[in-house]
């Protein structure tokens, strides 16, 4: 089950479980989607460089019984570190990464 965590990891905006500007990786990370287009350059900066796809929306009825996450991961990117990583990752296709 999505945790649907309720901010972006780098900036804390909002992204709330109706959220179209959520963006995910394959271990959940979520950030908004200009702060993967802008900042990430879509290579997760936790992940060794996994890509993001956009967070499926779970409909308020299942929210009821599944509920979204509350607890906030509020980690901002460390810039130098992750201008590493994609200088490693950035043009390499994410399914040769």
């Amino acid at each position: 089950m999505l945790e649907l965590r309720p901010i972006c990891e780098n900036c804390a905006k909002a992204l709330p479980p109706n959220s179209t500007e959520a963006m995910i990786c394959t271990y959940e990370c979520t950030f908004c989607k200009d702060c993967v287009e802008d900042v990430l350059h879509n290579v997760c900066p936790n992940c060794d460089g996994g890509n993001f796809s956009p967070r499926p929306i779970r409909v308020k009825s299942q929210l009821q019984k599944d509920p979204a996450a509350t607890v906030e991961k509020h980690r901002p990117v460390d810039i130098e570190k992750h201008n590493e990583l994609l200088s490693r990752r950035r043009n390499v296709p994410p399914e040769l990464r």
